[in-house]
């Protein structure tokens, strides 16, 4: 008998849920970053356990924007959690039970779902306790609360046997040596926007986008030519530097995550393009792989 199935990474921005995913499955294949909305759209890892093959798929915060870029990224998680056979809820334990309380109203399927309760390692037992007793009287609607401390790996395998018994008898869905079903050209292109924001500042990295326009790939080392697209004439100048020392940074950043997930040396050739008000323009987003954008 086996297991298969899709579990969908639910939280506010910046709860953690792309640490989790790469943590769980051993590889960094999602972009982190200590900013919040940095993921934009879904990705998936496949994580074998047991006799269970469990297809995490990380998504965007739930959060309230207006931008059409911003609805996108909600549309992403709510279809994550409409489309799957479980829901990890991830939240810190710093948070107050308010947020979970809205994840509630947006799960209109009540998909079964589990919270793992997060950065358990930063409170004490005492607020960690308070913490837990505070769902607790919401204990009928979730599955198990699972206290996690995702850098040290507590909890990760009471979280993976818990999903393992929650999901469907099925044939599993992909190879079980495939990591993901994701491009390489986005995981890439994530890489590359995680390198912006951590080498550039204020609202640059929200309104910038990578696209990777070809990846030549040779016996020893990887040729990859990305844009990075920016709203305004000004931010240009941010993500080039002076005398190119920021795109120095934000390229030798990306290619060593490129290099140490594909295990080759790789180029990067990186261009800048302005285009105003992309984040706006729906039939722009389309184009550049947001394809819900409504």
């Amino acid at each position: 008998m086996t297991k298969a199935g899709f579990v969908s990474l639910i939280g506010r921005p910046n709860a953690g849920k792309s640490t989790l995913m790469n943590s769980l499955l051993g590889e960094k294949i999602a972009m982190v970053s200590q900013k919040a909305n940095a993921t934009r759209k879904r990705s998936n890892a496949i994580v074998m356990h047991e006799n269970a093959q469990i297809i995490f798929v990380d998504t965007p915060g739930l959060h309230e924007k207006e931008k059409v870029l911003n609805k996108f990224m909600l549309d992403e998680a709510l279809k994550a959690m409409g489309d799957c056979d479980l829901i990890v809820y991830l939240a810190p334990v710093t948070d107050s039970v308010e947020h979970y309380e809205k994840f509630l109203k947006l799960n209109k399927k009540n998909i079964p779902h589990i919270i793992a309760l997060s950065k358990i390692d930063q409170v004490s037992q005492e607020k960690l306790f308070k913490r837990i007793a505070s769902y607790n009287q919401y204990a009928d609607k979730f599955e198990a609360l699972i206290p996690v401390a995702i850098p040290r790996k507590v909890g990760h395998k009471d979280l993976l046997d818990t999903i393992a018994k929650l999901l469907p008898e099925s044939p599993y869905l992909y190879d079980p040596e495939d990591l993901t079903s994701e491009l390489v050209r986005d995981i890439y292109a994530g890489f590359i926007r995680e390198a912006i924001f951590e080498h550039i500042s204020d609202e640059v990295p929200y309104e910038s986008d990578v696209i990777i326009d070809s990846i030549e790939e040779d016996h020893g080392i990887d040729r990859i030519y990305a844009t990075i697209i920016i709203e305004k004439e000004s931010q240009k100048g941010i993500i080039i530097g002076k005398k190119g020392e920021a795109i120095k940074r934000i390229g030798k950043a990306a290619r060593e995550k490129i290099e140490q997930l594909s295990g080759k040396k790789a180029y990067l050739n990186l261009q800048v393009v302005v285009k105003k008000g992309w984040t706006k323009d729906k039939h722009f987003l389309k184009e550049i792989g947001y394809d819900n954008a409504q």
